[in-house]
């Protein structure tokens, strides 16, 4: 039997159509898909005024693309942690009542240092820098030391 005529264009035509059909939809597909877009390299942000935080409470403001919790201590200090999980970038929040940083997906607690101190998560927190500037909170990425 082997290999004649009807075969070869069957393949050929086969081949010239399953091209045709590449030549269409991989455009499309190309069009559709967004292009990838580089993250700013961002540095510092102003969170807002020191006077909105009172004693105890903490706010989650966007570094990026990033969520970041600032938390103002019941001593009156300012601590700022990236505010996803280690575990599952979960969200994190902010418990006054017991003074944790809790991830409610799988609960997790994190210390106000951002210590893991129960549950799933395998790591700390990623801290960040808080200084006060002219009444105005900045937190920046943390210095390295080389």
């Amino acid at each position: 039997m082997g290999f004649d005529r009807r075969k070869f264009i069957n393949i050929v035509l086969g081949g010239g159509f399953l091209g045709w059909l590449v030549s269409i939809f991989y455009p499309v597909i190309s069009y559709l898909k967004p292009p990838p877009v580089p993250e700013a390299n961002i540095n510092s942000i102003k969170a807002g005024p020191a006077v909105e935080f009172r004693p105890n409470t903490a706010k989650i403001v966007k570094f990026g693309r990033r969520p970041v919790i600032i938390i103002r201590t019941a001593d009156g200090d300012f601590v700022a942690f990236e505010a996803t999980c280690t575990h599952l970038d979960c969200i994190v929040q902010y418990r006054p009542d017991t003074r944790q940083i809790l991830c409610a997906c799988h609960n997790g607690i994190y210390d106000l240092k951002g210590r893991n101190v129960s549950g799933p998560p395998p790591k700390p927190l990623d801290e960040l820098s808080v200084n006060i500037i002219e009444e105005e909170i900045v937190v920046s990425k943390p210095t390295e030391m080389g």
